[in-house]
């Protein structure tokens, strides 16, 4: 018995810590992957993006991305880009959306962090660091 309440109180901190999905991919053609706490594993329609996951997008293959503030996020072929951090609580007004891109393209359309705090939108390349403060903007990085 003291084992089992070992065991439950050992999951108990898991889920109240769970780390909510930054988004889900909602297209994609082609294979991508996704590398998630050390893990890499195949990204598929409906796989959830979390806050510090890269994607990665092979040769011929692309992904549309649906984030939680509705920001729109579609990547071409051999594309790489890391979800540094994403924070949409408005009822805390505590926004933040940081991604660093290393290679490939991007079409990216500000969702609800970037009307309501526009400051706190990032998007970062090898070169350059992009504020946004427009609705939508495509970018190009070579390797």
């Amino acid at each position: 018995m003291k084992r089992f309440i070992f065991i439950i109180m050992m999951l108990i901190p898991a889920f109240l810590f769970a780390q909510e999905p930054a988004g889900v991919i909602k297209k994609m053609t082609g294979k991508a992957q996704i590398i998630s706490s050390n893990q890499t594993i195949q990204a598929k329609v409906g796989s959830n993006i979390y806050p510090n996951d890269t994607i990665i997008t092979e040769a011929d293959s692309s992904i549309g991305i649906i984030f939680q503030d509705d920001t729109l996020l579609s990547l071409g072929p051999n594309s790489k880009i890391i979800v540094d951090r994403f924070v949409f609580d408005p009822n805390n007004k505590n926004y933040s959306f940081v991604t660093k891109m290393s290679k490939g393209t991007a079409v990216f359309v500000n969702g609800n962090i970037g009307r309501l705090s526009p400051k706190s939108v990032k998007f970062e390349t090898p070169l350059a660091t992009l504020g946004l403060r427009g609705t939508k903007f495509a970018i190009k990085v070579d390797e």
